[in-house]
């Protein structure tokens, strides 16, 4: 028996209401995919779904072969950034990045030296100490960034977690999280409403459209000639700068 290496939809079937979102591929292991499409489309029950929030309706989630369909997120390889960060406001930084090597804050020595070397590393070192209410939205973001990636899991999805930053630092922040999770192997699924966001650091994007989520195609050519469901969602402003 071969086993699919990567993210699998196997005949998945997401439903909330009259709401119903179908996907049918295997996502190859490592790199950014880009999710895009209309507001309501379904990006983010995809993510949910995914990490384990939301259960299908019928089909599996596998991931290298194993299915996860029914593992608890704690559970599954996948780390998840929302938008707002979710960083504990009563707890200093270090203890946030902390959160992610052991939930009940019992570190060692080891672990302080990795959490030290990670802030070193997201340019937040000589911050450990503050609150999260005393960071900017960027330095927020950076060490949001650092607590995914000391959870180590090789699966991450990133729900528009920059969106709040302005167009110079999201972009910024995009590819320094391309860059930091591309280099440990991970796997990335990055929500976008921006084009330009998708043509800066994804190679591969999936469209989500009219119930369906459509197989990852190359970003550059999938917005040099877009397909009219895509069209129709860009409007006016036509095809992104490349």
């Amino acid at each position: 028996m071969i086993v699919a290496e990567g993210l699998q939809f196997d005949a998945l079937d997401l439903g909330q209401g009259d709401f119903s979102l179908t996907a049918d591929f295997t996502l190859a292991p490592g790199g950014v995919t880009a999710l895009i499409g209309p507001s309501g489309a379904g990006k983010s029950t995809l993510l949910s779904a995914i990490a384990g929030f939301l259960a299908p309706r019928s089909g599996a989630i596998r991931w290298n072969g194993q299915d996860i369909t029914r593992l608890a997120p704690a559970r599954r390889p996948v780390s998840i950034l929302f938008q707002d960060n979710n960083l504990f406001p009563h707890l200093p930084v270090w203890k946030n990045l902390g959160l992610a090597l052991d939930p009940a804050l019992r570190l060692s020595k080891t672990d302080r030296d990795r959490i030290d070397d990670m802030l070193d590393r997201i340019g937040l070192s000589g911050l450990a100490d503050r609150r999260p209410g005393a960071l900017s939205g960027g330095q927020a973001s950076r060490a949001a960034l650092g607590r995914v990636l000391l959870a180590d899991r090789p699966v991450v999805l990133l729900d528009e977690p920059f969106a709040a930053l302005g167009p110079g630092l999201r972009q910024d922040m995009l590819g320094l999280a391309a860059r930091m999770m591309g280099e440990a192997g991970r796997t990335i699924i990055l929500v976008t409403h921006d084009p330009d966001d998708a043509l800066l650091v994804a190679e591969r994007t999936m469209l989500v459209m009219d119930g369906s989520v459509q197989p990852p195609r190359d970003t550059t050519a999938l917005f040099a000639d877009p397909p009219e469901g895509l069209r129709r969602y860009l409007g006016n402003s036509g095809p992104p700068r490349a």
